[in-house]
């Protein structure tokens, strides 16, 4: 591996000289620990530090494009994403109708957004973070790193937290939701400690048992849906409610966006960018509405069925596992079997977290992406410990906020490569050259003008915006489309502004 000059003082990364000289011995002792740790098989020593294309792929066959498919529907394909779609009738009173398109549509429309920052990763060997600097700008895309890492750490604690909840309803309470939040986290690190080649593996599988414990739930539990449920409210209120719920499945699925390319670098640059988009579209687009679906269905049976409205009172880890009532214990073994499933989910996660870490910095960037990896496992497991007993309040009012970063930093990226960056295109070798990256001063105002335009617009438990009081009798969400709105108008005459005064 080629010694890499430090991107903000000229000078030779330790970590890399390490892992380019095995005979160099590094005085500090978290250099050594890395270097024994990284010479072990299966390792991804590799940080954020650009893939070069002899080091890629040197083809891609059928079964590698199948390989993206399964990865992100086995990420998707989760307990997490049940709850959520729980949460059309639960929370916003909406009927079985109603919830299901705005979880299927909503779930199609975040991805898009994944799917097209997938095609990032072959052509530039970059990870998302790093093709952000080309987006927008050296320093201000550490911004968008430090939201990218609250997402997937934000992620890993509402894993760790309905996989807890799950193991301690299985057990019938002999297991507290703290013994299983710590289950699910460790397994979690175990397997992302060693990086990219054993975390394809595991997606490689992992969506198997889940599908089967997926389809036995729908036999199982799909005769007590109740898909006569109605919305509830005036028909300005319902258009609201139903314009939330729709926002908050989009946010649940465009979360991925900010790391979509993080695992397509070894991807040669030849290959077919519809075909990343088609099969990462499909691989997160169906997962997603497959568990949106089943949440609805679970939340509806709550309104003619007493048992699955008392378990749904404890958790909603109790509602999943209620579904599987009448099995015995085939259905105790399903539902461990579902709550293990969110490892597929939080691994991923956990991962694009380390390498955002990475990105903040230069003393950053120089501890490896495995030790990040132990700290992200650690701030999200005692996350979950605190917020065990508040987890639809988290669903939210975390899960929206995040997706109106996200929606507003697309917007940005869709109009930097289709108006400005069209035929010129990008240098993909300078990621590290701030001198030949944008200033991003554009994409930092329209960025922080569309977070103004979120603001007025949000209806969130704690604050409600002006704009978002207007609707209905209880406010609607619209914090992602005034937000990308306002961002979508004012980037391109900053933008070009910016290309006029300052040529980058």
């Amino acid at each position: 591996m080629a010694e890499r000059v430090d991107e903000e003082k000229g000078l030779p990364s330790p970590i890399e000289v390490t892992l380019s000289n095995p005979k160099f011995l590094p005085n500090n002792w978290i250099d050594r620990l890395n270097a024994r740790f990284t010479s072990l098989n299966f390792v991804e020593s590799r940080g954020i530090e650009r893939v070069p294309s002899e080091e890629r792929m040197k083809a891609v066959a059928m079964g590698d494009y199948m390989q993206m498919f399964l990865l992100w529907f086995s990420v998707n394909i989760t307990a997490n994403n049940i709850a959520v779609g729980m949460l059309g009738p639960l929370s916003y009173s909406l009927g079985f109708v109603d919830s299901a398109l705005c979880g299927t549509f909503g779930a199609l429309l975040g991805a898009a957004g994944v799917a097209y920052m997938g095609t990032f990763g072959p052509v530039s060997g970059n990870r998302t973070m790093v093709v952000a600097r080309f987006l927008m700008g050296y320093w201000p895309s550490k911004l968008c790193a430090l939201l990218n890492i609250a997402i997937m750490l934000g992620y890993g604690m509402i894993d760790c937290l309905v996989g807890g909840q799950i193991l301690s309803a299985v057990s019938g309470g002999g297991m507290t939701v703290v013994v299983g939040i710590i289950i699910v986290a460790i397994i979690t690190w175990v397997v992302v400690l060693f990086g990219m080649r054993i975390f394809h593996v595991y997606e490689r599988w992992a969506w198997i048992p889940q599908l089967i414990a997926a389809f036995v739930l729908v036999g199982s539990a799909g005769p007590k849906f109740d898909t006569n449920i109605a919305s509830i409210g005036d028909s300005q209120t319902i258009a609201g409610n139903r314009l939330s719920f729709f926002s908050l499945c989009l946010s649940a699925s465009v979360a991925w966006a900010p790391a979509g390319a993080d695992f397509y670098v070894y991807f040669p640059e030849t290959t077919p960018k519809w075909k990343t988009f088609l099969m990462t579209f499909l691989g997160v687009g169906l997962s997603l509405t497959f568990a949106n679906l089943l949440g609805v269905g679970l939340a509806s049976g709550t309104f003619t069925h007493t048992s699955w409205a008392d378990a749904n009172d404890i958790s909603s880890g109790a509602l999943l596992v209620a579904g599987f009532d009448g099995l015995g214990g085939f259905g105790k073994f399903l539902s461990v079997l579902v709550s293990l499933g969110l490892i597929a989910n939080n691994i991923p996660g956990t991962y694009s977290a380390s390498l955002g870490f990475q990105i903040l910095g230069q003393y950053a960037e120089r501890l490896p992406r495995w030790f990040w990896s132990c700290v992200g496992v650690v701030i999200y497991t005692v996350c979950a410990l605190a917020g065990r007993n508040h987890l639809y309040e988290i669903f939210e009012n975390w899960l929206a906020l995040m997706g109106y970063w996200v929606c507003i930093y697309l917007v940005i990226a869709l109009e930097e490569q289709f108006i400005f960056r069209w035929t010129s295109g990008f240098r993909w070798e300078d990621w590290a050259d701030m001198s030949k990256l944008p200033l991003g001063i554009a994409a930092l105002s329209a960025f922080l003008i569309g977070w103004a335009g979120a603001i007025v617009s949000m209806d969130q438990i704690y604050y409600v915006g002006p704009i978002a009081d207007m609707v209905g009798e209880d406010g609607s969400d619209l914090g992602i489309w005034v937000g990308s709105a306002w961002a979508m108008v004012v980037y391109p005459p900053l933008r070009w502004l910016e290309l006029k005064y300052f040529k980058r």
